[in-house]
């Protein structure tokens, strides 16, 4: 055998035993990328046991149920009309103080906000920013709300612009804010859908998910007194099986409004509802609706 042709079955055969390997290639344009296969985790997904169950008479203008882990939503009426939200506007005050300061940061009342629900805080007195969220979450005060808006930087203009800014982030198309606390004002407003996934946001922070849970608490400053007692105004919490927050709201133009976190078996739901006239009766009937009507799969 000559020597040409013992060099070619060797090059044949290195070639063969190449072909056993995987060698990298960079893709060209016209080369599709290979995309790796996920495993897609389990999701429980709800369904309605019965479409005849026809959902509770309640005097609620606009609501909005979610299923939290799947994101379904379970029911909605007139869920993107925007209208006055009230305090539930605290919602997103309280992820955007909490985004910006750090907890233990002392804040310096500079002047009284006596307008709407407060716990008087008067000037001078110096309160921790995480107090004055609970202040902000637990009693709704509105006294709170402004003082963590004046202290941010660039003042309250600022604040309720870094408000609007994070309400676009997270895709929220029916919200416009003017104030850190909801009082009534024409061009400040949101919807039942949007509130909804705001108190979504705020729950993905166990700090503020907490707070919002919390039926009565006590809150350190400089007064006289040294101290300021806060009582939630959501009567569910502690009465209703299962609820867990999240923010009450209230203003003549605005009517009754209540977003509510609940969970039963696991399963979490939030109730988001405005323009009531019973909002915690309301609430209470849509909660025995949802868990009597629903299983989730």
């Amino acid at each position: 055998m000559t020597k040409q042709l013992i060099f070619l079955i060797v090059f044949v055969g290195l070639l063969g035993v190449s072909s056993l390997f995987i060698w990298p290639s960079t893709p060209t344009s016209s080369d599709p990328i290979p995309v790796q296969s996920q495993s897609v985790p389990h999701q429980i997904i709800p369904k309605q046991v019965s479409k005849l169950q026809d959902t509770p008479t309640v005097s609620a203008k606009n609501i909005f149920i979610l299923d939290r882990n799947s994101k379904v939503v379970l029911f909605e009426k007139d869920a993107d009309s925007e209208i006055y939200p009230a305090s539930t506007t605290k919602m997103m005050t309280a992820i955007v103080a909490y985004e910006h300061f750090p907890l233990d940061q002392i804040i310096t009342v500079q002047k009284a906000y006596p307008e709407g629900s407060n716990i008087h805080l008067q000037p001078g007195e110096t309160m921790t920013v995480a107090d004055l969220l609970y202040a902000l979450l637990v009693q709704s005060a509105n006294d709170a709300a402004e003082i963590i808006a004046d202290a941010y930087p660039g003042g309250k203009v600022a604040f309720v612009a870094a408000m609007n800014s994070k309400a676009q982030k997270i895709n929220l198309f029916h919200t416009n804010f003017l104030n850190p606390t909801g009082l009534d004002q024409d061009g400040h407003f949101s919807s039942a859908s949007d509130l909804a996934r705001i108190a979504d946001h705020l729950l993905q922070t166990p700090y503020l998910a907490k707070a919002v849970a919390t039926e009565n608490a006590v809150v350190a400053s400089t007064s006289s007194a040294g101290f300021h007692s806060l009582s939630n105004v959501n009567r569910l919490l502690g009465s209703v099986s299962g609820v867990l927050g999240v923010k009450t709201g209230f203003t003549d133009k605005a009517g009754e409004a209540l977003v509510t976190l609940v969970n039963r078996d696991g399963h979490e739901v939030i109730i988001s509802l405005l323009g009531s006239t019973d909002r915690f009766t309301d609430t209470k009937k849509i909660i025995d609706w949802v868990y009597s009507s629903f299983t989730w799969q």
